[in-house]
């Protein structure tokens, strides 16, 4: 096995030169993969403090510095994954797919891998310094867990509740993560297009689902349906962006002969810095 190319270690810019690991801390048969781990952003970020740009693949939705220097895998891929997962199943249920609507299923799946798994992803999130991811992660993490409760006979949220009272409480229910979604909405439009899209699909399926309810509170079953399978179609759209962004997070030169793109805005920090270093190259 070779050892890392020499081309790493000279850079005629310090700020632009790749960075290796410190003491030469990998043996031979792991050098390539360690060195390929040293370029992805976000773990240089997070071993060196640096600054990295708006990522969908990390949660970050603008420039970010790391409070502490930890040695942390990016726990966003995981919480995103587990995010798609519950969502996906939901969503197939909600737009009656091959006429199955019952969401039972979905009970253990939000208890165990969209609720604690990705619960647990929002606090290493808070390790890593990252209050947006943080704040989504646990917040989504919480919703499922919350959900799984009102879908288990065991715990009787429903009981107290008429028919069409239930509706209506699972319409504020609704509301209330639609508002929530709305302002990570916001905290996204200076980002790339894959992170935007994935919240405003899954903004547009929480208000959809809540407009469902009143629909149903109101006795308009033709229009609650017609709700119902809008907002499982754009919950399905949401599973797939999470997954992507997901991905987005997990590739780097070592496992991945590609990188998927994210998309920066045009009015993003990175698109500035990018026309920028493009103006200096014309200029020299």
């Amino acid at each position: 096995m070779s050892a890392i190319p020499d081309a790493a270690m000279s850079s005629t810019s310090e700020k632009d030169a790749p960075i290796v690991p410190p003491n030469g801390a990998v043996d031979a048969q792991n050098q390539h993969q360690q060195y390929a781990r040293w370029q992805h952003p976000t773990y240089r970020a997070m071993i060196e403090g640096q600054d990295t740009q708006a990522f969908g693949g990390a949660l970050q939705v603008g420039n970010w510095q790391p409070y502490e220097h930890r040695k942390l895998a990016n726990p966003a891929p995981l919480g995103l994954s587990a995010f798609a997962l519950t969502t996906f199943v939901l969503s197939a249920l909600n737009m009656h797919a091959r006429d199955t609507a019952a969401p039972n299923i979905v009970i253990s799946l939000a208890f165990g891998y969209g609720g604690l798994v990705q619960l647990l992803a929002g606090m290493w999130e808070m390790a890593t310094g990252n209050t947006f991811g943080a704040t989504a992660l646990s917040s989504y993490g919480g919703f499922w867990i919350s959900y799984a409760i009102i879908l288990t006979p065991a715990f009787h949220v429903l009981d107290p509740y008429t028919k069409p009272e239930v509706a209506n409480v699972l319409g504020f229910y609704l509301f209330g993560w639609f508002i929530f979604t709305t302002l990570l909405v916001l905290c996204t439009l200076r980002s790339t297009l894959a992170l935007f899209l994935l919240f405003f699909t899954l903004d547009l399926a929480f208000l959809f689902l809540a407009c469902e309810q009143m629909a149903t509170n109101l006795g308009n079953a033709t229009a609650a349906l017609a709700l119902q399978k809008t907002g499982g179609l754009f919950g399905f759209l949401a599973a797939f962006l999470a997954w992507y962004n997901a991905l987005a997070g997990i590739q780097d030169s070592s496992n991945s002969f590609f990188q998927v793109p994210v998309i920066h805005f045009p009015w993003s920090e990175h698109a500035n810095e990018m026309r920028k270093q493009k103006s200096a190259e014309h200029q020299a």
